[in-house]
């Protein structure tokens, strides 16, 4: 007990370490951006969209929606708005870890505590989950959102499936990709409360505030300088990755080729995964394709790799003859947490910087690929080993 308890507390250490370290690099730019534009909208009485971060080209890119459920920033000093902020990504990051490797940890039989903070801190130490901190960003609310909706609303047939879903559409446009899983794999009811709920809010919105929403929908939405460039180092996505490449006249029809393909590929396995009841799986595939094909995925929002990185661990640890899911989840892990990627932000691209420059791309396409489907089932290779060489000795997790 008292082992791992100083386990625990030297992982902590290091992860708000690694934390702290982060926020140097970022200094809590998005919240900033987001206390600023909402503090001009409702106590300036501003356009929202019309806010820019002083000295920048960047201002509030969300639906009015997601401005409303934020207007608390407009009237809370800043100090305490990054605490909160802080805290729900750290909330948010252990409650949606817990719900992934909670199966694992069940079957393994590891202590539930130990297991838990340990897995927890690898999360929180992930570099898209210490951007989204560092930024005090929203990925993490997102995340929550939509994995508590499909695991605990979809996947058991609940009445209120779909509105989790829902609410995280309204309040960033990319999650809409999650009501398309549920309309691929016919899962009609939890879409059609996924439509209803994500339809309401913004209707809601924009009878509250016509102005902001008529603005949205038909300016700041298509109004692509205001979230940066494409061929940033950060835009891990199919099209910044071509954006990288000396392919400027041909890239915009690259990039649809490679959108079609990258659906097609989902639609087939996301249909796999529902025949086999893996809603986990089908979860872990939709957010990785979401993050292909957005035209702009910078490196928080990668955040969705997080299922798929630990059902390969998963599958792999509960394998007896396969361990390719293991090295491909823990490369994936190790690769996107080092910071490797950033070797190329300013320097050349060819040859290897193609591959350096775009190891997130590289990874989704590898998790979209082979990513294993199926619930696991078997008792992690790490708990029988232990078993194997002490019996009477229990798993020290």
């Amino acid at each position: 007990m008292t082992r791992r308890a100083s386990i625990l507390a030297a992982l902590a250490a290091l992860t708000a370490a690694v934390l702290t370290w982060a926020c140097l690099h970022h200094g809590f730019f998005d919240s900033k951006v987001y206390s600023g534009a909402v503090r001009y909208w409702f106590r300036e009485h501003g356009m929202v969209y019309d806010w820019l971060q002083p000295g920048t080209p960047y201002g509030f890119t969300y639906p009015p929606f997601a401005g409303i459920v934020m207007s608390p920033m407009a009237y809370l000093p800043y100090p305490l708005i990054l605490v909160i902020a802080s805290l729900a990504t750290v909330a948010t990051t252990a409650l949606v870890t817990w719900w992934l490797v909670e199966g694992m940890v069940r079957r393994a039989g590891w202590t539930p505590w130990f297991a838990g903070g340990v897995a927890v801190a690898l999360a929180l130490c992930f570099e898209p989950i210490r951007e989204t901190f560092s930024f005090g960003q929203v990925n993490t609310l997102l995340l929550a959102l939509v994995v508590g909706d499909v695991l605990f609303g979809v996947a058991r047939g609940r009445r209120w499936a779909g509105i989790g879903i829902g609410l995280a559409t309204a309040i960033k446009l990319t999650p809409a990709v999650f009501i398309l899983y549920l309309l691929v794999t016919r899962q009609w009811r939890a879409a059609a409360t996924a439509i209803g709920t994500a339809a309401t809010a913004t209707l809601v919105a924009a009878g509250l505030f016509p102005e902001a929403s008529r603005e949205f929908w038909t300016a700041a939405l298509w109004d692509t300088n205001r979230v940066g460039n494409l061929e940033y180092l950060s835009n891990q996505s199919l099209r910044g990755m071509l954006a990288r490449l000396p392919v400027d006249t041909v890239e915009s029809r690259l990039w649809i080729v490679c959108v079609l393909v990258a659906l097609g590929f989902w639609v087939a396995r996301a249909r796999a995964a529902a025949r086999l009841g893996d809603h986990l799986g089908g979860l872990a595939l939709t957010g990785v394709m979401g993050c292909l094909i957005s035209p702009v995925s910078w490196v928080h929002h990668w955040v969705w790799l997080l299922p798929a990185i630990v059902r390969c661990v998963d599958a792999g640890l509960s394998s007896d003859t396969d361990r390719r899911p293991l090295w491909l989840g823990g490369a994936a892990y190790v690769v996107l947490s080092s910071r490797l990627t950033w070797l190329w932000e300013n320097g050349p691209r060819p040859p290897l910087g193609v591959v350096g420059s775009n190891l997130y791309v590289l990874f989704g396409i590898a998790l979209l690929i082979w990513m294993p489907l199926g619930v696991p089932t078997g008792t992690p290779r790490i708990r029988r080993a232990v078993v194997a060489r002490s019996p009477r000795a229990p798993w020290p997790g």
